[in-house]
Formats: structure tokens, C-alpha cells, sequence
């Protein structure tokens, strides 16, 4: 790719993601991965009984659209580090560094990957929720188009902040082991499964500085009833505020994971592969394949 604009980006981005894409439908354990998170969330959805306090909205239903929201958060703060760090023991960082324009174009390949993957849990969770647990949909043009902003500007919140993390992290091994506590404890605290108005106002304050929360409330207002306002913690939906906080997060993550990986692509040479490798293999985890 010659030149470095904003077009050429794009394109090899846009070629990447496609490729990548297609090696993820080919792949049938990856594939079986991402659909276990389906599974999880429906069978919670159609065994919990009961409903919401002070709405008749069912609990399994508002438990649906939480992992709906958590799904999406996952994909970008533990799916792609863990892709970014595997990747970086294989050597793919180091070839950024001869490529004009290779960051941002890897971070468009990546978040088009994470589009791809996100579309397709989604349709799945909500029409199979749907067919088996009367699960909630959209019911207007405007909760639809509330959907499409929400999963667009959600993903772009968490996937450059999921690749600022990734450029961080040490092996593959321990990378999963340092992030998935504080994503189990964000999705316990962010509404996604109780109600957020019956928890503790400090639990309450810090869940409103993750994007996470937001998410999970902006998919609320496309996929639940209008009666299911009663249960938020200020009685509305606060759709400018979601769509503030996660464009903020989207800003944050995007200064934070071009630099962040230009520096570790800096830092990465053949000898320092080549010592990764080695140690993994000595410690009996085996090198990774050469891409």
C-alpha cells in the first residue's frame, strides 16, 4: 500500500477485514465459541422467572438484552486484546512496522472483524430469543434506528479501547486471567443483570464511568417496552447522555490504542520474537505457528 490517506487506510483495512472475516466463518471452533455466549444467555432467559420491580417487565427479558449489551462489550475489551496479544507473539506486529499506514489500517480490519462477529451474535440472540423465550424486539422505526446507533457507536467505544489493552498486556496465557475479573465485575455491577436502581448509589456512580453501562442502557430503550423506564435510576433513558458517554470512550480509546501500538510495534524486533518463542516452547506451551 503506497501512501498513508485516509482512502488507502481504509481500502487495506476494508481488504483485511474481509479476509478475516471469512477465515472466522471457516472456522468452526471460533464460530462454536461466540455461539456458547448465545446459548448462555438464553438459557438464562427462558429459567428465570419473575419480574422487574415496579414494572411488569420480565426479568429474562431485561437478563437478554443485558448480555445482548455484554456481548458486544466483550467482543471489544476481551476478544480483541486477546486476538492483538496472540497476534503480536506471531510476529503480525512486527510486520506493521514496514507497512505506510499499517496501524490504522490493522484497527479498521479489526473493528470491521468485531462488526461482523457483533451483527451476527446479535441477529442470532435476539431472533432465537424471540422464538423460544417471547423475547423483546424493537416495536417502532425509532427503536430500530436506536439500535443501529447504539451497537455502531458501542463497538466503536470498546474496540479501539480493547486494542489499547491488548498493546499492554503481557502473553496470551495471562492476558484472559488479568481481564476477565473486571469484565465479570462490570457486568454484575452495569445493570446488565439486575436492575441497576435496586443497587447501592456508589455501585450505581462507578458503573456510570464504564461504557458498559451505557450500552446496556441505550439497547433498553430500542428493545423494551416504554413502560420499562420505570426501573432505570433517573426514571428515562438518557439517550444524549449515552450517546455522549460512548463517543467520549470512543475518542479515549482511539488516542490511546494508536500510540499505545506504535510503541509496541516500536519495541518488537526478531530477537525479541524469537525469545517470546523460545520461552513459550521451554515452558511446554509450544511456540505459536507462523502466520
Amino acid at each position: 500500500m503506497r501512501g498513508t490517506g485516509p482512502q488507502r487506510i481504509l481500502r487495506a483495512g476494508g481488504r483485511r477485514g474481509g479476509i478475516e472475516l471469512r477465515q472466522l466463518l471457516r472456522s468452526k471452533k471460533e464460530l462454536s465459541g461466540h455461539l456458547a455466549n448465545v446459548v448462555v444467555a438464553l438459557v438464562l432467559a427462558t429459567t428465570i422467572s419473575g419480574t422487574v420491580p415496579g414494572t411488569e417487565l420480565s426479568m429474562g427479558h431485561l437478563m437478554l438484552v443485558g448480555f445482548c449489551a455484554y456481548l458486544l462489550f466483550q467482543l471489544g475489551t476481551l476478544t480483541v486484546p486477546q486476538m492483538l496479544v496472540t497476534e503480536r507473539e506471531e510476529g503480525a506486529l512486527l510486520r506493521l512496522r514496514a507497512t505506510p499506514g499499517g496501524i490504522p489500517a490493522y484497527l479498521v480490519a479489526k473493528a470491521l472483524l468485531i462488526l461482523g462477529t457483533a451483527v451476527g451474535s446479535l441477529v442470532v440472540l435476539l431472533v432465537a430469543g424471540a422464538a423460544l423465550a417471547d423475547g423483546p424486539l424493537p416495536a417502532s422505526p425509532a427503536q430500530w434506528l436506536t439500535l443501529l446507533w447504539v451497537t455502531g457507536l458501542g463497538l466503536l467505544a470498546v474496540v479501539p479501547l480493547g486494542a489499547a489493552i491488548g498493546a499492554v498486556l503481557p502473553n496470551p496465557r495471562e492476558a484472559l486471567a488479568l481481564i476477565v475479573l473486571p469484565s465479570m465485575a462490570l457486568l454484575m455491577i452495569s445493570g446488565t443483570m439486575f436492575p441497576l436502581s435496586r443497587m447501592p448509589q456508589i455501585v450505581q456512580q462507578i458503573a456510570s464511568v464504564f461504557p458498559l453501562k451505557w450500552l446496556a442502557q441505550g439497547l433498553r430503550s430500542a428493545l423494551l417496552p416504554d413502560s420499562a423506564v420505570a426501573a432505570e435510576v433517573s426514571g428515562s433513558w438518557q439517550l444524549p447522555m449515552v450517546a455522549l458517554v460512548l463517543a467520549a470512550w470512543a475518542v479515549v480509546g482511539f488516542l490511546l490504542a494508536v500510540p499505545l501500538l506504535r510503541r509496541t510495534t516500536r519495541r518488537e524486533s526478531g530477537s525479541r520474537l524469537a525469545g517470546r518463542q523460545h520461552k513459550a516452547a521451554m515452558s511446554g506451551a509450544g511456540a505459536p505457528a507462523a502466520r
